[in-house]
């Protein structure tokens, strides 16, 4: 199901729009639905996955098992150097 969707754009978007579409010889409107589709199909950079948070975790447990940990006020220690 497709729904029509109508916005706004300066004229200078709408010019280059036009010119990168010609250069990839496609209509306009399929150019903005690939660029859509690809920005909202990229995964965020800033979500860690889950892999790596449970290793993190999985870490953090163990060095917490064999005493590996640090008094709180010494976690700070050198983060503004």
């Amino acid at each position: 199901m497709t729904k029509l969707l109508t916005i706004q754009i300066p004229e200078d978007l709408e010019q280059q729009l036009i010119l990168r579409a010609a250069q990839l010889n496609i209509p306009v409107e399929t150019l903005i639905l690939e660029t859509l589709v690809q920005l909202v199909q990229q995964p965020d950079p800033d979500d860690t996955p889950k892999e790596v948070v449970l290793a993190s975790l999985h870490r953090a447990l163990e060095d917490a098992q064999v005493g590996r940990v640090y008094p709180i006020e010494e976690l700070w220690d050198g983060i503004d150097d």
